[in-house]
């Protein structure tokens, strides 16, 4: 997003020499040429407003934060696990039901450095290939296959003190952009595979 400064030249004003024809004068100097000027700069588009957290102090690397935001949004959230480094929740809701790990965390399981997002499926698992497949169309969902057999879709991300809400918004919202495609995946795998970019 770099801006072409427009730059305005002005012509130099020369300053005639006066020659008196009764006593000659030494020539009087040329007046410097005025530095360019340059055009006012554009004003730059307005950002959009940040999108304010429901939950006051929001901080996607506590636990507790993300909880609340799920809560609020109409789902259940809930601590399942914890231990010296890593918190686990579980989040039900009418889009899917999944769990948020948290990892690196604290002694207070706060100030994580990262977390994955995990939705499982009971729909009978897809071959490797075609696993293998769906990975390599996507940028940001990676399938696997536990030891049940059962088909899962991830998203993980790194978190830092200085990511606004809004950052997090976005990271949910390509949450649900897997769930639904790893859906699309396994109803007809072949399908979606062959209509994949």
């Amino acid at each position: 997003m770099l801006r072409k400064a427009i730059a305005l030249l002005c012509c130099a004003c020369l300053i005639p020499t006066v020659v008196s024809a009764a006593t000659p004068k030494p020539k009087t100097a040329t007046a410097p040429a005025p530095a360019a000027a340059t055009a006012p700069a554009k004003a730059a588009p307005a950002k959009p407003a940040p999108i304010p957290s429901p939950v006051a102090n929001f901080d996607a690397r506590n636990p507790s934060s993300v909880m609340a935001i799920f809560n609020l949004a109409g789902g259940k959230a809930t601590l399942v696990d914890k231990d010296s480094d890593a918190v686990l929740l579980n989040v039900t809701s009418v889009a899917a039901n999944f769990t948020v790990f948290f990892a690196s965390c604290d002694a207070q399981g706060r100030a994580c450095k990262a977390l994955q997002f995990d939705y499982p499926d009971d729909k009978a698992g897809p071959t490797f290939a075609q696993v293998n497949a769906f990975n390599q169309t996507s940028a940001l969902c990676r399938a696997y296959e536990d030891k049940t057999g059962k088909a899962h879709v991830v998203l993980s991300t790194l978190l830092f003190a200085d990511d606004p809400y809004e950052h997090f918004r976005g990271q949910t919202q390509a949450w649900f952009g897997c769930i639904d495609d790893f859906r699309h995946f396994l109803r007809d795998p072949n399908g979606y595979l062959a209509s994949a970019p």
